[in-house]
């Protein structure tokens, strides 16, 4: 099983990396923006101190007349480790943290060609919203 915690400074070298390996692209001033206050960032690591996963997000008020609700902006599990309730652990953390703040929804922005995560996420409960997202590509 793994231990979920917050987000410490010291994390974003291994979360950085891990994201890099997955991506393709290293982002290490993203990661630096989801320690910011009100941010929800959390990890998991296994009883051997490896870095699991982690799952960051935020609560996101009144955007075009909408009630609050959680986001969740990434999510990141370490392949040797899926199918292992890593993902699953992390988001119900998220979502605990959120419910105490009182929101009783949780969404996010999923690229419907990634078969996985839509599948992880259908798997937590979720399906499609209320919301459209509209796209225009700037040239």
């Amino acid at each position: 099983m793994v231990a979920i915690r917050p987000v410490q400074a010291a994390d974003l070298p291994a979360i950085s990396a891990l994201d890099a390996r997955l991506t393709g692209s290293d982002r290490p001033a993203y990661w630096q923006e989801m320690l910011a206050p009100g941010r929800h960032f959390l990890l998991a690591e296994t009883d051997t101190g490896m870095l699991a996963g982690f799952i960051a997000g935020e609560i996101r008020a009144w955007e075009f007349g909408q009630p609050p609700a959680g986001w969740v902006f990434a999510i990141q599990i370490d392949p040797r480790l899926r199918l292992k309730g890593v993902g699953t652990a992390l988001f119900e953390a998220l979502v605990a943290g959120f419910k105490e703040k009182g929101v009783t929804r949780v969404r996010t922005l999923v690229d419907r060609k990634d078969h996985l995560i839509l599948s992880f996420f259908r798997a937590q409960g979720m399906i499609a919203g209320p919301s459209l997202q509209l796209d225009k590509e700037l040239s």
